[in-house]
Order: structure tokens, then C-alpha cells, then sequence
């Protein structure tokens, strides 16, 4: 007789989870910055990226904000490269406590970084020279989204930049398949097994919503964005950057 399936099941990385309940707290916590290096193609260079982008917007007395700031990895790596800039505001906003609570340590020699547990759909933005989400929005429920992004539309100053990392859909059926058969290679040939993958997938199931490339376009000139440009592509993952 062959075992009876738990409803908690390896995601990998010893990340446990169970069906459409992805959390990003707990275990995940400890284990979250090997596992999305992992999981999410040209992780650390879109970090890199997002560093010289903001030598175009980050100013003098700027104030800069990332949305989804897990551990503060990204964030640390815009401070360093912007320290010659004076009186820069720092803000690293996520919804899991248990993030934040991991990230406060290094940070803790900076007084000009505030990391803050909130929701970012009710929270009140200062005006912004540079809005970063990486690979943030896609788990906010798609009927806050367009409220979301006209809300950082209008938070920015003129000249302001979004910069925005997605998952992105393929356009119709037959690039969808495409684009799930190379992410699934992909994830193969990092070293997670087709049980680990199925078990990752079954978790997000109503969590990770990904739209299109269109379809986050539609979303930024609905917010008034005009200048727009995707700015790093690798097959279903994408970045853009939106300037007001």
C-alpha cells in the first residue's frame, strides 16, 4: 500500500508549504535568500542593475523606497552605492514582520534606513525620487494593483523613477507553454526535483499572479506613466523601469 501524501510537502532549500498557502514567514525566513537565488533567473544581476539605475535618480536629500524589502539584500546594496549622496531616507517596507525582524541587524550602523512592517496598499508614501518593488506586486491580489501603481504615480516626483521586477505571463497558450517548459528546465538544472517543483507551483496557486508584459504596461499608463522601457528580460521574468 503506498504511503498516505501529508499536506505538508518539500518545496525545497527545507522550505515546507502546502497547497495555494505560500507564506513568506516562518522557515522560509532562513532559508528565503538561497532559495530565490535559486529560483528567479539573473537574481543578483537585476540587483545590479537596479544599482546603476539609481545613479539617475538618486539624489541629495532623496528619498528612496523598496517595496517587498524581504532581507534587505537589494537595499543594502543601493546604501553602499549610494553613501557619497548626503541625506539620503532610506525605506524598506514589507508585510512580514519576520522579515523586517531579520533584516533590522544590518542596518543597524545606518540611521538614515527605516524598515517598516506595513502593507504597502494602505501605506502613506513620502514623495519619492525612486519607488523599487523587485518582484513585489505579483503576489498583491490583482484587484489592488492598478489603486497600487497610481498611488506610486503619484508619490513620485517629476522625474521620479519606478523601477518594477515582475514574473510575467506569455501573450497567448503557445508561449505560455514555452515559457513554463524552460522555467521548469531551468529549475531542473538548479537542482530541485520535479516533486520540489510541482510542490513549489501547488503553493502559489491564488498567491503568485503574474499578468503580461501588455498587461503591466496597461497597468503604468493607466497609472499616467508615458516613458516607459523594459530594461532586463529572461524568458517569463521581467523589469521595467517607468519614469514621471
Amino acid at each position: 500500500m503506498a504511503n498516505k501524501k501529508t499536506d505538508v510537502d518539500n518545496a525545497g532549500d527545507s522550505i515546507t508549504t502546502r497547497n495555494a498557502n505560500w507564506k513568506f514567514s516562518g522557515d522560509i525566513v532562513k532559508n528565503f535568500r538561497n532559495h530565490v537565488r535559486k529560483s528567479v533567473p539573473l537574481y543578483n544581476e537585476g540587483h545590479d542593475l537596479v544599482c546603476r539605475l539609481s545613479d539617475f535618480f538618486v539624489k541629495h536629500d532623496s528619498v528612496v523606497y523598496e517595496m517587498g524589502v524581504s532581507l534587505g539584500d537589494l537595499l543594502l546594496r543601493l546604501v553602499r552605492h549610494n553613501q557619497s549622496k548626503t541625506n539620503v531616507k532610506w525605506y524598506g517596507i514589507d508585510c512580514e514582520p519576520d522579515m523586517i525582524q531579520e533584516a533590522q541587524e544590518k542596518f543597524s550602523s545606518y540611521e538614515n534606513v527605516i524598515l517598516e512592517a506595513e502593507d504597502v496598499n494602505t501605506y502613506d508614501f513620502q514623495k519619492s525620487d525612486m519607488i523599487i518593488s523587485y518582484y513585489c506586486i505579483q503576489f498583491i491580489h490583482p484587484k489592488a494593483r492598478q489603486q497600487l501603481i497610481s498611488k506610486i504615480y503619484e508619490r513620485l516626483e517629476w522625474g521620479g523613477a519606478f523601477v518594477w521586477f515582475e514574473k510575467v505571463r506569455g501573450p497567448d497558450a503557445r508561449f505560455q507553454d514555452i515559457m513554463t517548459s524552460m522555467y521548469t528546465d531551468f529549475k531542473l538544472e538548479k537542482g530541485y526535483s520535479a516533486e520540489e517543483i510541482v510542490t513549489k507551483t501547488r503553493s502559489l496557486k491564488g498567491i503568485l499572479e503574474p499578468f503580461s508584459t501588455e498587461g503591466n504596461i496597461m497597468l503604468l499608463k493607466r497609472a499616467g506613466f508615458v516613458d516607459i522601457l523594459s530594461i532586463m528580460k529572461y524568458v517569463c521574468f521581467e523589469g521595467f523601469l517607468a519614469i514621471k
